[in-house]
């Protein structure tokens, strides 16, 4: 089994965080996006996994730090990791064929701007498997049209009147992956373009047109790390289910005085809580610093320090300085707030 995971955009919508840091990269619940997805895959399909292919952007930006930890990712998993580039960003179909080296066998395809928790059961009868999360609104999303042998005939994108209210995740399995590749490669030959790109929904629709069955697979919990406000609640419910699992979330390598902590919070070694309260659903980067302040439901990353402040849904990013009363508030790495 191979997994796949296209992660070259540059998260714009999470910025000022991904400015200097891949959103895929991004720590939730003391772990990077990527590392939490692709650890949850490996781990649900309960099979081994040879190799784990990353589809980067631009090296000036996933540069060599990037890409060490891709490898001690794929390493820790017992795979082997693949590097590939995609330098234009021309879609999610044009970056699956920037690594079309790896497009054989079983594969599992996971866009890195999402966490969920699921169980994966592959259906042996199917080429295909998409899987979908009920929604309340699937005007707003990508849906999936279904036949009564609960066979998806059809991809359609925000459909103004319904479809179906099963919403496209991103993550996708293929039983052999190289049927995905010759019509994606169809699709670029031929200069099928959709929004400006070459999608996957059109390799996808040329396999069913051929005859693939493609069924679908539900998640539990389905998770988005698009921008500050969805990272934040999703840090707080990745915190809620690991501390469901007894998962050990707070260092003792840490310096509380006159503090308190509520749990459930992700707190790691070097950070420093002094006069103050943390907590609940709080995630603390390394070595940072809190002082006479009150934070819940907040991120804040490394080497930061935050000072007499109130934070509630709150986002920091790495080496920032806070030394204020603002409460509601997101700035990025090496910002200064005094």
């Amino acid at each position: 089994m191979k997994i796949i995971v296209p992660m070259a955009g540059r998260g714009s919508r999470l910025r000022p965080h991904s400015l200097t840091v891949p959103k895929p990269l991004i720590p939730v619940a003391g772990k990077p996006i990527v590392h939490q997805l692709v650890t949850e895959i490996a781990t649900i399909l309960n099979q081994p996994i040879d190799e784990i292919a990353f589809i980067l952007g631009d090296p000036a930006f996933f540069g060599d730090e990037v890409v060490s930890s891709l490898k001690k990712l794929a390493e820790s998993l017992g795979a082997k990791a693949s590097i590939y580039r995609q330098l234009e960003p021309l879609g999610t179909g044009h970056a699956i064929m920037c690594e079309k080296e790896s497009l054989s066998g079983p594969a599992v395809i996971a866009y890195a701007d999402t966490l969920i928790r699921a169980d994966f059961n592959l259906d042996k009868d199917a080429d295909s498997v998409i899987w979908t999360k009920k929604v309340d609104n699937p005007e707003a999303f990508g849906v999936v049209n279904l036949n009564d042998k609960n066979e998806i005939i059809e991809l359609v994108e925000k459909p103004q009147e319904f479809v179906s209210n099963q919403a496209v995740i991103g993550i996708y399995y293929f039983k052999e992956v190289a049927d995905l590749k010759k019509e994606l490669q169809f699709v670029l030959d031929n200069d099928i373009i959709n929004g400006g790109e070459y999608q996957i929904n059109d390799g996808i629709k040329r396999m069913m047109k051929a005859g693939k069955i493609f069924k679908t697979g539900a998640v539990d919990e389905w998770m988005d790390c698009g921008n500050k406000e969805v990272t934040v609640e999703t840090n707080r419910r990745m915190l809620g289910f690991l501390a469901e699992s007894n998962v050990e979330l707070i260092s003792e390598k840490i310096n509380v005085e006159n503090s308190k902590i509520i749990k459930p919070c992700f707190i790691a070694e070097g950070v420093t809580i002094k006069n103050s309260t943390v907590g609940p659903f709080v995630s603390l980067g390394a070595n940072t610093i809190i002082e006479d302040s009150n934070v819940k439901n907040s991120i804040i990353q490394t080497n930061a320090t935050i000072k007499n402040a109130t934070l509630d849904n709150a986002m920091i990013g790495n080496h920032a300085t806070f030394d204020g009363n603002f409460t509601t508030i997101s700035i990025g790495d090496y910002s200064e707030l005094k």
